[in-house]
């Protein structure tokens, strides 16, 4: 599921909750060693030091402190996992953190246009041109993705009998559903609109670059030098729009093996893929299997191109308890890829199709 945080105010539960003020911290009420409840929230000071945190008494708690601790494992390891697009824009370090996202009605940034020319004179008197640049705002709306689940009080009493650890496996499940949603926002044909801002992915977004393809991939007519040609024409394409990487690209599922092929009867164990790493500037190629069918991106990897917009990484929270026999918990996260464009209306996104 999908709450926003727009302009215009909130749209889902859990969106209006946390925007009225209520912290993540305050939804992780656990049983300290006294079998009292409490919950764990920022007071002063530097957030990474323990000091900087209380622990203040609550009404109801479910969990031990330890059990939070191996939930919140769970989600890092399974978050950590291979993510593709989202993988990419964390190892290129095109993140911009956010403080305190559930303030934020609205994510904007401000593009800027050229301005100003340089001038050349012998004695440097000359008066130069005095110009004054433009600006224009884009913005987007924060969604918060989660995922619910429960636990059944039964269980959770019979694996502290037991001694066994808590079975976190719904914690894991949950969060790979965010990832595949992180996924899809990149790179399927859909948008979220909200609050008078929309999150594009990389193969609707208005300003990318199209390119044509005239003969698939995969087709049995294709060879290696054609393919090789259309990633040439796609690097092109962005250097006529001022871009000029580095980039990763992107193909689809069906495109993998082809990629794994020979090259050509000339080239003896050079695939096809080694042939495209040749090329200047190209990073990687990753396959992407919610990428559509005969669709390839060339995207530039720089902040100004494509950057994820992290308000809260993802974490565990009680939502609700029924009664003394299921606990409903969320994973949750607000997160969202931000694609821009320099004032002229140009990106770093070659779309192949």
């Amino acid at each position: 599921m999908i709450d926003f945080l727009g302009k215009n105010g909130t749209k889902g539960n859990l969106a209006a909750m946390l925007s009225s003020g209520i912290t993540a911290g305050a939804m992780r009420p656990y049983i300290g060693r006294d079998g009292k409840a409490y919950i764990t929230s920022y007071s002063d000071g530097d957030i990474n030091d323990i000091k900087s945190y209380v622990a203040t008494p609550t009404t109801n708690a479910t969990l031990l402190k330890d059990d939070w601790i191996e939930l919140d494992k769970t989600v890092l390891e399974v978050s950590r996992s291979r993510l593709g697009g989202i993988q990419d824009l964390r190892d290129n370090n095109l993140v911009k953190p956010l403080n305190n996202a559930f303030a934020m009605s609205l994510f904007q940034t401000q593009n800027a246009s050229d301005s100003l020319n340089s001038n050349i004179s012998m004695n440097g008197m000359a008066k130069g041109e005095n110009d004054r640049q433009d600006f224009s705002l884009d913005s987007i709306p924060l969604p918060i993705i989660h995922v619910d689940y429960e636990i059944n009080g039964r269980v959770l009493a019979a694996s502290r009998r037991s001694g066994n650890a808590l079975d976190t496996s719904a914690a894991a499940n949950a969060t790979r559903r965010i990832n595949e949603q992180l996924e899809n926002m990149l790179f399927t044909n859909t948008t979220f609109a909200f609050g008078g801002g929309t999150i594009y992915s990389y193969v609707n977004y208005p300003d990318r670059s199209p390119v044509s393809l005239a003969l698939a991939w995969d087709n049995a007519s294709q060879d290696g030098a054609g393919i090789l040609a259309d990633v040439v024409k796609m690097k092109n394409a962005a250097i006529a729009d001022l871009h000029y990487g580095p980039w990763m690209l992107y193909i689809p599922t069906l495109y993998e093996t082809v990629l794994d092929g020979d090259y050509s009867t000339s080239y003896a164990g050079v695939t096809i893929r080694d042939r495209i790493l040749k090329v200047a500037g190209i990073k990687g190629i990753k396959t992407v299997d919610t990428l559509p069918a005969n669709n390839v991106l060339l995207v530039q990897m720089t902040s100004d191109v494509i950057r994820l917009i992290d308000g809260m990484p993802i974490t565990n929270i009680q939502w609700k308890t029924e009664g003394e026999f299921v606990s409903n918990y969320k994973v949750m996260t607000i997160q969202v890829p931000q694609i821009r464009s320099d004032y002229n209306g140009k990106t770093g996104i070659i779309h192949l199709a």
